[in-house]
């Protein structure tokens, strides 16, 4: 089978995406992380440029990795200087790394302009750092930068730039297409000219996705020998991003059968996309190919009826592979194969023929046409599927709740203060707490009543708040197109979680304290509900 070397960038070119910082820690754990998941080379950074990457290298020469090697980033030496003196060439040494890789300019314009010196001088450059390295360094990469755009503009000299690199010992010449604009026709054509001009030479691949071609253009160049693709996790990136790595390596390995992991990794890409987008504080976009919580999402009922027969009928690969898991979304799109699929989720084998299927989706359209989201909500679905089978308890009722705010002087801090009475058991408690804000303070009373009661809801936290609001629904379909402003119904998502899990409940109001409060309760209810199921797993077991 062919291989290709995956060489990931998110520490240094995915850095360089708008509001993606990371520490020297941060980087330890993503490094450790892409070692786990089999990568063969990990760019640590420009240990010359920084001191989070300088500390980088100095910190991972203490970790044992399994599979990757660790590169440095650096550049051609300045062109006022030599080789042995230049200092990021000496940093670029100094970083204990066993690869290196250094760009250099391709692209006339860049050499004349942006570097200011002569096109001779700029392949002195090339040939005099890559000699220098060549001493110091296991192995040796060249990145022609601006590859495609020079040799459109200078083809003759963008060949000789590569052949200089080839000459002074570069293990792979990298073809960058920096500026992200080429076409795949044009990158096909290119590249072709290329490998028959450098036969003998070895070539790796960099693309920026600007005109969201990086994957294709990668794809391409694998196709036309390639050895190594370079990319970053989740696409990351200066501007528009780099070619995605987790779109690129299942591809080659499911539709291309070219080895990129070793055996059994694959189906880490999944969890590996999720925990780098919680190291960079990124939402992951839920329709990413392959790893995105959509990539495997069916909605229409025409086609969870399709996938619960044959999953090859909307699905390119099977989840698994990939370390994701099919998903069947519920909304008023949905169909009784939804009700059915999401009911065995839950372990309730149901009869399409039962008319508690149909009495289910029926509520769901109904509540859905007032704003009610259940695709994302699947705990609050969960709880009304147990309630409409009658199988959920009544935990406790809320009879009665009161917010108050206070702002009644500049010099005070505002106060804001929740007062609620709840029914457990025949017992009313009625307790009241401050906060910082409505919905803190709700929060805080509703727990002050239940804690005695239900001591576990100690572990649970409210993790995230979202609201959204919402126009034609069926109650504002009477506002007309403009909507009903301040009036409208508004949808709030509450993520809640313990120590082993997370969960997200919905509630829908003209008042937003109110659909806040639903959620809320909502999300105590399956917290409670969750440890009663586990107690009764734990009982049955025993």
């Amino acid at each position: 089978m062919r291989r290709v070397l995956c060489y990931d960038t998110t520490l240094r070119d995915g850095t360089q995406a708008e509001d993606i910082n990371l520490t020297t820690e941060d980087k330890l754990r993503i490094a450790l992380k892409l070692d786990d998941l089999g990568l063969s080379y990990i760019e640590g950074g420009w240990p010359g440029s920084n001191p989070t990457d300088k500390r980088f290298f100095q910190e991972i020469q203490n970790y044992d990795l399994k599979y990757a090697s660790i590169a440095a980033f650096g550049s051609t030496h300045n062109h006022r200087a030599t080789a042995a003196t230049d200092p990021n060439l000496k940093a670029l040494v100094d970083s204990g790394a066993p690869v290196v890789t250094i760009f250099g300019k391709s692209w006339d314009i860049h050499v004349t302009e942006a570097l200011g010196t002569t096109l001779p001088r700029n392949l002195e450059l090339v040939s005099d750092s890559l000699a220098f390295l060549r001493q110091h360094f296991r192995e040796v990469f060249f990145d022609a930068e601006h590859f495609f755009d020079g040799y459109k503009a200078n083809p003759d000299y963008a060949l000789a730039v590569l052949r200089r690199a080839q000459e002074s010992g570069a293990d792979v010449l990298v073809l960058c297409d920096t500026n992200g604009g080429t076409l795949p026709v044009e990158f096909r054509a290119i590249m072709s000219a290329v490998t028959a001009a450098l036969p003998e030479a070895r070539f790796g691949v960099h693309t920026h996705n600007d005109a969201g071609l990086a994957v294709a253009n990668t794809l391409e160049a694998v196709e036309l020998g390639a050895v190594q693709v370079q990319g970053t996790v989740n696409g990351y990136g200066e501007r528009c991003g780099n070619a995605n790595l987790c779109t690129i390596i299942p591809s080659l390995a499911l539709k291309c059968g070219i080895e990129c992991l070793p055996e059994g990794k694959l189906e880490l890409l999944t969890p590996t996309a999720h925990f780098v987008s919680e190291m960079v504080n990124q939402q992951p976009p839920s329709n990413q190919p392959y790893v995105g919580d959509g990539a495997f999402a069916h909605k229409g009922g025409v086609h969870v009826s399709a996938v619960v027969k044959n999953p090859r009928t909307y699905e390119h690969v099977p989840p698994e592979t990939v370390g994701n898991a099919r998903r069947v979304l519920l909304s008023d799109l949905s169909g009784q194969s939804n009700i059915l699929y999401k009911a065995r989720e839950f372990g309730f084998e149901l009869d399409k023929n039962d008319p508690f299927v149909l009495e289910l989706l029926t509520t769901i359209k109904e509540r859905e046409a007032l704003g009610y989201e259940y695709t994302a909500a699947e705990a609050s679905y969960e709880l009304l599927l147990n309630r409409v089978l009658g199988r959920a308890r009544s935990y406790f009722t809320v009879t009665r709740y009161r917010v108050l705010d206070d702002n009644a002087y500049e010099s005070v801090e505002p106060l804001t203060e929740a007062t609620v009475m709840i029914k457990v058991g025949g017992k009313v408690k009625h307790t009241a707490s401050t906060g910082r804000g409505p919905i803190n303070a709700l929060d805080k009373a509703i727990r002050k009543a239940l804690r005695g009661f239900y001591p576990r809801l100690a572990e649970m936290r409210l993790l995230d708040f979202k609201v959204r609001v919402l126009s034609g629904t069926v109650e504002d379909a009477e506002c007309g197109r403009g909507g009903c402003g301040t009036a409208s119904h508004v949808r709030v998502l509450v993520e809640s979680g313990d120590a082993t899990k997370r969960w997200v409940t919905v509630g829908v109001s003209h008042n937003v304290i109110e659909a806040s409060f639903q959620a809320m309760e909502d999300g105590i209810n399956y917290k409670l509900f969750s440890d009663d199921k586990e107690k009764l797993t734990k009982a049955l077991k025993g």
